[in-house]
């Protein structure tokens, strides 16, 4: 599959849902609390999708069942919002969204502290997750690599101590939710897709407390760390501009 460069009116239109999808996340962060159910965050996701008017870009994705994945702790992506699934004090909740507006996607995740009881440790998690998204966002730059947008994000989370996961990477997005280019959170310098202006990929580091292996549940959706320990995930969709990359979903 090529990769699609898009124009300016094109980008515009990208900002204006990954726009929706900060400001969905941003409702949802503050819903976040003890005793919360992921289907409650489910909810009240499909509802402000509606109220600014688009539609979500998971429900119906290979018969994927509902508008967010969250996943809880040891979940590093997909996890199904369900009513069983209440959320505990010292946990960490993953939250990714999608949306389409007018034709184009916008894509985006956070992970969210439970509560007052969440471990220091898990807490450096989640910090060094999201700033290691930022290292790999300053990489998006015309006629740099892929793999330097990788290997800013592995060598930022292995320096603090955690592991990157292998099994699932970043995407190019634009009038599809997937396209190419992968954009692994690992890789060399200088190898792989050479970035051009026009190009939008959603860059997000999955990184694991402990080792980078996982395994997939019985439901088929939700991947988990394959020794237990905790995961976060955090996302942007950035474009490759002539001004140094321009971050779609702040």
């Amino acid at each position: 599959m090529a990769i699609v460069c898009k124009s300016a009116a094109e980008i515009e239109k990208m900002r204006q849902s990954g726009h929706i999808v900060r400001q969905v996340l941003d409702h949802l962060r503050t819903l976040v609390a003890p005793g919360m159910t992921t289907m409650d965050l489910e909810r009240a996701a499909e509802k402000k999708m509606k109220e600014l008017g688009a539609k979500p870009a998971f429900k119906g994705y290979f018969d994927y069942p509902c508008v967010l994945c969250t996943s809880i702790n040891d979940e590093i992506v997909h996890g199904i919002p369900s009513e069983k699934r209440t959320l505990k004090s010292g946990d960490i909740v993953s939250i990714d969204c999608g949306v389409v507006l007018d034709g184009y996607y916008g894509d985006s995740a956070i992970t969210v502290a439970v509560g007052d009881d969440v471990a220091p440790e898990l807490r450096k998690l989640l910090d060094v997750t999201e700033a290691s998204l930022y290292k790999g966002i300053q990489q998006v730059l015309i006629g740099n690599a892929v793999g330097d947008v990788g290997a800013a994000v592995q060598e930022y989370v292995e320096a603090n101590g955690f592991s990157v996961v292998r099994e699932f990477v970043g995407h190019g997005i634009g009038t599809k939710l997937h396209e190419e280019p992968q954009v692994p959170n690992y890789g060399s310098r200088g190898h792989g897709t050479r970035l051009r202006e026009g190009m939008v990929i959603a860059i997000e580091p999955m990184v694991n407390f402990g080792k980078p292996e996982t395994r997939v549940l019985d439901d088929k959706w939700t991947a988990v760390t394959a020794d237990g320990s905790f995961s976060a995930h955090f996302e942007h969709c950035v474009a490759v501009t002539k001004n140094g990359p321009m971050v779609l979903t702040q």
